[in-house]
């Protein structure tokens, strides 16, 4: 290995990293990947995104089956949690990914280098150094690219640190025992997904947001129907809150928090979850050897291809400035990047064309701008929007409360944004990104056919209530 030059070395494992080095060998690129965990798959496939949603769906079908007489299946009931088979089961849909990733990483031909990996400054005759620390040894890798995919970590409020009663997304996955109680900081994804799951489960649940709304990227729509559903769900909804003071007691934990214009209120619970966002993780990667390389607040600075102020250095994933800290967003980039190294052309991302996905019951789906902000951007818009409740395959699946957005220019009828929230949002979402990135109008949807019945088919309506044609509304 020492006496190899590659022609792409990334730096880390996760969505981005992985997705990046599988196309690399694809093209045809010789590839290595440098991870620091035994693992691939990072954040996202061992603390994140898969663990997460795992526990999500145990949460829908154990909702399910509290309703299960209404759905004719009687001396059943809600049964009883076993925690410990949960767990099992989400830990092993992970490790059936991990071994996944691993077959990728020898079918797609990639070289597997585990270590902390490191840039050591510019290239030198066009080849750049990686610097790899593995057990207390140095070796050097030698490449003609670099990908810098070294993923995010979990922001901490001032003062706190992360033990068995103040979680983050890594504690708050391998708890013991399901907590009576939870106070959730930051109403954003990662946060209204734990409180859906959590109260589900049973615990008595406290989301506290500093923002006027949860979910404020979000259109305002979503955002008001997804309070309606919490507080339903008997999640209790804080907003426009500052928390003053967290600090443990006898049993648990108390968070202080002062709404705005109210007194402070005192809320008491076994744990405390923060989900007040992720920061980059570039404090430590050799940033400081290669000065052409641009950051913001420890987010690099990148252009259409992905590629730094340092030639031949690229970043991708959650610590380029200006993208969504998102999976889908980190992979897509990272194909971007390598299809770039290996001369071919590529389409840029589009940051208007990523879509945003939100697990919690309901679920939320969207892409592109919100009504306020095609507002902002001086376009004359009209809305369409059709609710799931007269959707008939909303209303077998009993899942059929919330609502389809579509925000559009009234001009040309393009559609500038589709927002979502109820049954299969996440999933929905996926028509509505192929129309945009393909640049369609209300015109073209209006007149494509969807299934019958199929809550897919209420994209139909949304789309020709725009015109106030929408048929089942």
């Amino acid at each position: 290995m020492p006496d190899t030059i590659y022609d792409v070395a990334i730096i880390g494992s996760g969505p981005a990293g992985y997705t990046a080095a599988f196309r690399a060998g694809q093209l045809g690129l010789k590839t290595c990947l440098i991870e620091k965990d035994s693992k691939l798959g990072g954040t996202c496939l061992h603390v994140g995104c898969i663990p997460t949603k795992a526990l999500l769906f145990h949460a829908e079908v154990y909702d399910h089956l509290k309703s299960a007489q209404e759905y004719g299946i009687e001396g059943l009931g809600a049964g009883k949690l076993n925690w410990a088979s949960i767990q099992d089961r989400k830990n092993k849909v992970v490790a059936k990914h991990t071994k996944g990733l691993d077959f990728l990483v020898r079918k797609n031909k990639v070289d597997r280098v585990l270590g902390y990996g490191r840039l050591t400054g510019p290239a030198k005759n066009g080849i750049h150094t990686v610097q790899v620390d593995a057990d207390g040894k140095k070796s050097e890798i030698k490449t003609r690219n670099i990908l810098l995919a070294s993923g995010s970590f979990a922001r901490l409020l001032p003062g706190l640190q992360a033990d068995d009663r103040i979680l983050t997304n890594i504690e708050v996955l391998s708890l013991s025992s399901i907590p009576k109680s939870m106070v959730i900081i930051g109403a954003g994804a990662v946060g209204v997904e734990f409180a859906s799951v959590y109260r589900s489960f049973g615990a008595e649940v406290t989301l506290i947001e500093m923002l006027p709304r949860l979910v404020p990227v979000e259109d305002e729509e979503v955002s008001k129907e997804l309070m309606r559903a919490f507080k339903k769900k008997g999640i209790t909804c804080i907003v426009n809150s500052r928390v003053d003071k967290v600090e443990k007691t006898k049993t648990g934990i108390c968070v202080a928090c002062t709404p705005q214009g109210e007194a402070q209120q005192k809320i008491e619970a076994e744990k405390v979850l923060i989900a007040v966002g992720r920061g980059p993780n570039t404090s430590d990667v050799g940033l400081d050897k290669t000065p052409n390389i641009k950051t913001e607040r420890g987010f690099v600075h990148v252009n259409e291809s992905m590629e730094t102020g340092e030639k031949g250095i690229y970043a991708i994933g959650d610590i380029v400035a200006g993208y969504p800290q998102l999976a889908h967003s980190g992979a897509m980039c990272g194909i971007v990047a390598v299809t770039h190294i290996a001369g071919k052309p590529a389409q840029p991302v589009n940051k208007n064309h990523i879509p945003g996905c939100t697990y919690c019951e309901p679920q939320i789906g969207s892409v592109g701008l919100t009504e306020a902000k095609a507002k902002e951007a001086g376009y004359e818009v009209k809305i369409g929007k059709f609710p799931f409740t007269a959707n008939s395959k909303a209303t077998i699946i009993d899942n059929h409360e919330g609502f389809i957005k579509v925000v559009a220019d009234a001009k040309y009828g393009e559609i500038l944004g589709v927002h979502i929230i109820g049954p299969l949002a996440t999933e929905l979402i996926a028509e509505s990104v192929a129309v945009l990135q393909l640049e369609g109008t209300i015109e073209d949807l209006m007149f494509t056919v969807h299934a019958h019945p199929t809550v897919s088919e209420g994209m139909l309506d949304a789309f020709s209530a725009v015109e106030g044609k929408a048929i089942n509304f």
